[in-house]
């Protein structure tokens, strides 16, 4: 592997702690032995291409500083090649750093295990989505979650955690169970009436919701959990169980496993990683071993 390292900075996550974070993750990996150089961008687009050119040309390692949608930037630069990526998660919900066993939001702590792990080649390859093209490494989102945050998005106020918050309670009152087609490898299509149907390569999303709890990055297989059309009253008392992955259990929940999941909807956008993806429908590829990651 070269020492030199390519820094990914999202200086905006977190509310401005990406660029805060910059420094000592910069600092642990120089004092593993690494050279940095960071990338920034004007934009999303703008950064993708440097980080690409990064990658072609050569850098030991991509380490994203930033949230989720850093990571999911990231992962379009480095899948598919050999080049590792490590993850400094300090952003909302940081996801994929959690199902990775990274620190999160203690930039040093991150920076300092990507960097031993580099320095020891402690690397592993793990399985990641891919929808027409576009990688990511949690859950692709349809159904009442990705009309929150279709709202959400929408939204100018509040801000942070409370706009997620906000836009749950006005979907809440405006629930209603969503016709899709879902077919699962090459088996028969199945109508369902669901509340929301989830496809996990990890375990979970919205910062620290286990809607996919089984999700194994390394098994070669998405984790496709359903909740099936429900009451008010019944999500909100299946809501809560979601952040411990207990839902599963309730009647109205089941899961399933595929490599690949057809999702059909009318008026519903997939989202994953938390990043808009398009309207459905969609079709998700599970990868296996598309990605090499630096960590425990």
């Amino acid at each position: 592997m070269t020492s030199e390292i390519t820094l990914f900075v999202n200086p905006a996550a977190g509310r401005g702690r990406g660029a805060r974070a910059a420094q000592p993750a910069a600092s642990a990996l120089r004092a593993a032995g690494f050279s940095v150089r960071t990338v920034l961008g004007e934009n999303a687009e703008d950064a993708l291409a440097r980080a690409r050119d990064a990658v072609e040309t050569g850098t030991g390692a991509l380490v994203a500083v930033g949230g989720d949608g850093m990571a999911n930037l990231a992962l379009q630069a480095v899948a598919g090649t050999s080049t590792p990526l490590g993850l400094v998660a300090v952003g909302t919900g940081n996801d994929f750093a959690r199902a990775l066993g990274l620190p999160v939001r203690d930039p040093a702590a991150a920076g300092r295990v990507v960097a031993e792990a580099l320095k020891e080649a402690r690397l592993r390859d793990i399985d990641l989505g891919r929808v027409a093209g576009t990688w990511f490494g949690t859950v692709l989102a349809s159904g009442f979650d990705s009309r929150v945050n279709d709202r959400g998005n929408r939204m100018r106020w509040p801000t942070g955690r409370f706009t997620y918050d906000l836009a749950m309670l006005a979907e809440l009152a405006a629930l209603r169970p969503i016709p899709y087609r879902v077919t699962l490898d090459d088996g028969e299509v199945r109508e369902v009436e669901a509340t929301l149907v989830a496809v996990g390569n990890g375990p979970g999303y919205g910062g620290g919701m286990r809607i996919c709890p089984g999700a194994d990055l390394t098994d070669g297989l998405f984790d496709v959990t359903v909740v099936a059309a429900c009451s008010r009253t019944t999500l909100l008392r299946v809501f809560p169980r979601v952040y411990r992955g207990t839902h599963v259990g309730h009647p109205k929940v089941t899961v399933h496993r595929a490599a690949r999941v057809e999702l059909a909807a009318e008026g519903i956008t997939g989202y994953a990683d938390g990043e808009p993806l398009g309207p459905l429908p969609l079709t998700a590829e599970c990868v296996s071993g598309a990605v090499r990651v630096a960590g425990p």
